[in-house]
Protein backbone atom coordinates (compact mmCIF):
# COMPACT_ATOMS: atom_id res chain seq x y z
CA UNK A 1 0.00 0.00 0.00
CA UNK A 2 1.52 3.24 -0.95
CA UNK A 3 2.07 6.13 2.03
CA UNK A 4 -0.46 8.27 -0.09
CA UNK A 5 -3.50 5.97 -0.08
CA UNK A 6 -2.50 4.96 3.34
CA UNK A 7 -3.20 8.65 4.31
CA UNK A 8 -6.35 8.84 2.33
CA UNK A 9 -7.54 5.80 4.07
CA UNK A 10 -6.65 7.03 7.46
CA UNK A 11 -8.54 10.14 6.95
CA UNK A 12 -11.39 8.46 6.94
CA UNK A 13 -10.92 5.97 10.28
CA UNK A 14 -13.57 8.72 11.82
CA UNK A 15 -15.67 9.78 9.74
CA UNK A 16 -16.91 10.21 6.16
CA UNK A 17 -14.92 13.30 4.21
CA UNK A 18 -15.98 14.72 0.76
CA UNK A 19 -12.61 15.12 -1.50
CA UNK A 20 -11.79 18.48 -0.21
CA UNK A 21 -11.32 17.13 3.25
CA UNK A 22 -9.64 14.01 2.55
CA UNK A 23 -7.06 16.84 1.09
CA UNK A 24 -6.77 18.99 4.63
CA UNK A 25 -6.84 15.51 6.36
CA UNK A 26 -3.99 14.06 4.83
CA UNK A 27 -2.25 17.26 4.81
CA UNK A 28 -2.90 17.29 8.77
CA UNK A 29 -2.29 13.64 9.13
CA UNK A 30 1.42 13.63 7.63
CA UNK A 31 2.58 17.16 9.44
CA UNK A 32 2.32 18.81 5.88
CA UNK A 33 4.85 16.34 4.49
CA UNK A 34 1.91 14.84 1.74
CA UNK A 35 -0.15 17.24 0.05
CA UNK A 36 -2.41 15.54 -3.08
CA UNK A 37 -3.96 17.25 -6.30
CA UNK A 38 -7.42 16.58 -7.25
CA UNK A 39 -6.11 14.07 -10.12
CA UNK A 40 -4.05 12.29 -7.16
CA UNK A 41 -6.81 11.63 -5.09
CA UNK A 42 -9.53 11.05 -7.39
CA UNK A 43 -7.18 8.47 -8.63
CA UNK A 44 -6.61 7.03 -5.29
CA UNK A 45 -10.30 6.60 -4.47
CA UNK A 46 -11.24 5.09 -7.83
CA UNK A 47 -8.45 2.65 -7.28
CA UNK A 48 -9.73 2.21 -3.51
CA UNK A 49 -12.97 1.66 -4.40
CA UNK A 50 -12.39 -0.75 -7.28
CA UNK A 51 -10.49 -2.77 -4.04
CA UNK A 52 -13.75 -2.09 -2.13
CA UNK A 53 -11.78 -0.62 0.29
CA UNK A 54 -13.88 2.92 0.29
CA UNK A 55 -17.58 3.72 -1.13
CA UNK A 56 -19.83 7.46 -1.54
CA UNK A 57 -21.51 8.04 1.30
CA UNK A 58 -23.76 10.93 -0.28
CA UNK A 59 -24.04 13.84 -1.87
CA UNK A 60 -24.51 17.39 -1.68
CA UNK A 61 -24.35 20.41 -2.96
CA UNK A 62 -22.77 23.76 -1.67
CA UNK A 63 -22.51 26.93 -3.27
CA UNK A 64 -23.46 25.65 -6.47
CA UNK A 65 -20.63 22.70 -6.35
CA UNK A 66 -21.73 19.05 -5.71
CA UNK A 67 -19.62 17.47 -2.88
CA UNK A 68 -19.67 13.58 -2.95
CA UNK A 69 -18.58 12.17 0.24
CA UNK A 70 -16.75 9.14 0.93
CA UNK A 71 -16.02 6.50 4.19
CA UNK A 72 -14.35 3.10 4.96
CA UNK A 73 -16.18 -0.04 4.04
CA UNK A 74 -15.74 -2.84 6.57
CA UNK A 75 -12.64 -4.05 4.19
CA UNK A 76 -11.13 -0.19 4.22
CA UNK A 77 -10.91 -0.58 7.75
CA UNK A 78 -9.13 -3.58 7.95
CA UNK A 79 -7.11 -2.91 5.21
CA UNK A 80 -6.08 0.24 7.27
CA UNK A 81 -5.70 -1.28 10.60
CA UNK A 82 -3.79 -4.50 9.12
CA UNK A 83 -1.24 -1.80 7.64
CA UNK A 84 -0.90 0.21 10.76
CA UNK A 85 -0.06 -3.12 12.55
CA UNK A 86 2.66 -3.91 9.78
CA UNK A 87 4.13 0.05 9.78
CA UNK A 88 4.35 -0.86 13.59
CA UNK A 89 6.16 -3.69 12.73
CA UNK A 90 8.53 -2.49 10.77
CA UNK A 91 8.97 0.31 13.40
CA UNK A 92 10.47 -2.30 15.79
CA UNK A 93 12.57 -4.12 13.60
CA UNK A 94 14.39 -0.62 12.31
CA UNK A 95 14.77 0.77 16.04
CA UNK A 96 16.21 -2.46 16.91
CA UNK A 97 18.77 -2.64 14.21
CA UNK A 98 19.59 1.31 14.77
CA UNK A 99 20.17 0.54 18.56
CA UNK A 100 22.43 -2.75 17.94
CA UNK A 101 24.76 -0.28 15.80
CA UNK A 102 26.47 -0.39 12.42
CA UNK A 103 27.47 -3.74 12.11
CA UNK A 104 24.10 -5.21 9.53
CA UNK A 105 25.82 -7.29 7.53
CA UNK A 106 29.20 -5.40 7.34
CA UNK A 107 32.80 -6.07 6.61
Amino acid sequence: MTEQAYLVLLSLVDQPRHGYGIVQAVVDLSAGATALGAGTLYGLLDRLGGAGLVEPSGEEVVDGRLRRYYRLTEAGTAAVATETARLHALTRRAQSVLHAGPALGGA
